[in-house]
C-alpha cells in the first residue's frame, strides 16, 4: 500500500479485495440497472448479500428508471465491512471521443459529492470502467487520481482509497500515481 496526504486527507493505493473494505463507503462499478452483473458489481452485490441489495437498487430503480454514465446513488452495505454502497455508472470506451473522459470524472466526482453529503469520510473505490467497459488503465488512472486528489484538496472525505485487484492493476495504477501526484 502507497499513501498520500494531502492536509489533514489521505489518498492510498492499495491491492486487495474492494468487499473486505473497512471503509463507511464502498464504490460499486455498476451498470445502468443496477443489476449486479461480473467484476466488481458482481463480488459487491455477492458480498453485501445479493437478494437484500438487489431488493433496494429495484426500489431506485422504480423511481429513476436507470442510472446514466457519471452519476451515483447509495443503498446501505447490508453484510459488508462498510456501511454504504455508493453505485457509479462508468462509461463505456468508445475510443474517447464520445464524452468517456467527462463521463468517467463525474463517476468519481459525483460519489465523493454523494459521500460529502451523507458524513462518509473514508471511502474506497475499484478502477471503475477498467473491466469488460474497456476504459485504457493509464487514462482512467489519470482522471480518476486527479479527480480523487481534488477532492481530498476540498475536504470532501477525509481517506480515499484505490483497491485494485491484482498486482499487473495495482503496478499500473502506482505507476500513473507516482507521475501525477505531489511527492511524498
Amino acid at each position: 500500500m502507497t499513501r498520500w496526504t494531502f492536509g489533514n486527507t489521505t489518498l492510498h493505493i492499495l491491492q486487495g479485495d474492494l468487499t473486505t473494505m473497512q471503509t463507511d463507503a464502498v464504490v460499486n462499478a455498476a451498470n445502468s440497472r443496477l443489476a449486479g452483473g461480473g467484476g466488481v458489481d458482481g463480488a459487491i452485490h455477492r458480498a453485501a448479500g445479493h437478494m437484500r441489495l438487489q431488493q433496494v437498487c429495484q426500489e431506485i430503480i422504480r423511481e429513476i428508471g436507470s442510472l446514466p454514465p457519471g452519476q451515483a446513488v447509495i443503498t446501505p452495505g447490508f453484510d459488508l465491512h462498510a456501511e454504504h454502497i455508493i453505485h457509479t455508472v462508468g462509461p463505456i470506451w468508445r475510443g474517447g471521443s464520445e464524452g468517456e473522459p467527462e463521463q468517467l470524472e463525474n463517476a468519481y466526482a459525483n460519489s465523493l459529492r454523494l459521500a460529502r453529503d451523507h458524513d462518509i469520510s473514508s471511502i474506497a473505490f475499484p478502477a471503475i470502467s477498467c473491466g469488460v467497459y474497456g476504459y485504457p488503465v493509464e487514462q482512467a488512472a489519470r482522471i480518476a487520481l486527479g479527480t480523487l486528489m481534488d477532492s481530498l484538496k476540498e475536504g470532501l472525505v477525509q481517506e480515499a482509497a484505490m483497491v485494485l485487484h491484482g498486482k499487473d492493476a495495482y503496478d499500473a495504477w502506482l505507476d500513473t500515481a507516482q507521475t501525477i501526484l505531489p511527492r511524498h
